[in-house]
């Protein structure tokens, strides 16, 4: 339970990675947010239930 404000979104909800950062490890490209989503520096992810968030596609044309 998050005790700031506002507090800490749902793992499963779109904004899931607004969460608060409670361990980085930027030697190995990853961090773990608050509520127990793992994000990787390519924007993937792992739900605390072992569910993978991949990361976003850039269509040809696009920029990064």
């Amino acid at each position: 339970m998050c005790l700031h404000q506002p507090p800490c979104p749902p793992a499963d909800t779109p904004d899931h990675e607004s969460a608060r950062v409670l361990a980085t490890h930027p030697e190995q490209r990853w961090s773990l947010l608050r509520k127990g989503v793992v994000v990787f520096a390519d924007t993937g992810g792992l739900l605390p239930d072992g569910r993978v968030l991949p990361a976003p596609r850039i269509r040809s044309g696009q920029s990064a």
